[in-house]
């Protein structure tokens, strides 16, 4: 049963969706009878089940390999979506890494290796959605993975917290400049979620402890939660929302540090 009529049968360009956050969000468009484009870069039998998955839920789905960083790559997904299902009308910009150096030490390719993936490829994924739907006069509406470190820094993660907040300005700066065009667009950022890129990191007791004490509800979030928001975003229920990031932190944005009066 949809819980979004207005979303059946359009057709969703989701990158980074072999695993993870991804992987939630296509199958929760696939709840609401959307078509699908999966992206991935090297998890082809992720895709592959995704694929599946989707077509189990009712959906219907094609994964496509591509590197976001290269703006031919990314004119692939846009062609995968027109020429199987006809057109497309919600972008997700999803695809993200990390890399954890002190910062006097981070080497400049994995600099740019963060930042190409992060940042350029949010770009060249809304520059081709844009180009689009300005070509063919249709509205749009484009979601952008985010961070909490959009907001909260982050030592020994320049790079990705650099990219994340240029995530947050460029998502506000094309939300204001295509809204006359009725073309929306916002970002999510997720707290602490229990995904393939933590799962070194939480599968560590202590370290996952430490974790859920600096969030306000106490507990790490879960993939599904973040599909939730994207579904509600790419929804007619959002219509009139355009230019923000939604945190799905359990409230992590609100410096838990300062709990109980701690600080």
């Amino acid at each position: 049963m949809t819980m979004f009529k207005d979303l059946n049968h359009k057709v969703a360009v989701i990158t980074g969706g072999s695993k993870g956050i991804g992987n939630a969000i296509a199958l929760r468009f696939a709840e609401e009878e959307m078509d699908v484009v999966i992206n991935y870069n090297s998890d082809a039998k992720g895709a592959d089940d995704a694929v599946k998955a989707i077509e189990q839920h009712g959906g219907r789905a094609v994964a496509v390999q591509a590197d976001i960083s290269k703006e031919e790559d990314v004119k692939k997904l846009l062609d995968a979506a027109v020429d199987n299902f006809g057109g497309m009308d919600v972008w997700v910009n999803n695809a993200g890494m990390e890399i954890q150096e002190p910062t006097h030490k981070v080497p400049l390719k994995d600099w740019n290796k963060v930042i190409d993936i992060n940042l350029t490829g949010v770009f060249l994924g809304t520059k081709a959605a844009l180009n689009y739907w300005l070509d063919n006069d249709k509205p749009g509406n484009i979601i952008n993975m985010s961070s909490v470190h959009e907001r909260i820094p982050w030592p020994t993660f320049a790079s990705y917290a650099s990219a994340k907040g240029g995530v947050k300005l460029f998502t506000e700066t094309t939300a204001m400049e295509y809204a006359p065009k009725n073309i929306r667009v916002n970002a999510i950022g997720p707290g602490a979620i229990n995904t393939p890129i933590n799962a070194k990191k939480f599968a560590d007791p202590e370290q996952y402890k430490i974790t859920q004490s600096m969030i306000p509800m106490l507990k790490i979030g879960e993939p599904e939660d973040v599909s939730d928001a994207a579904v509600w975003l790419a929804s007619n229920q959002s219509k009139y929302v355009t230019g923000i990031t939604l945190f799905v932190d359990g409230g992590m944005t609100l410096y838990s540090n300062f709990q109980g009066g701690r600080g």
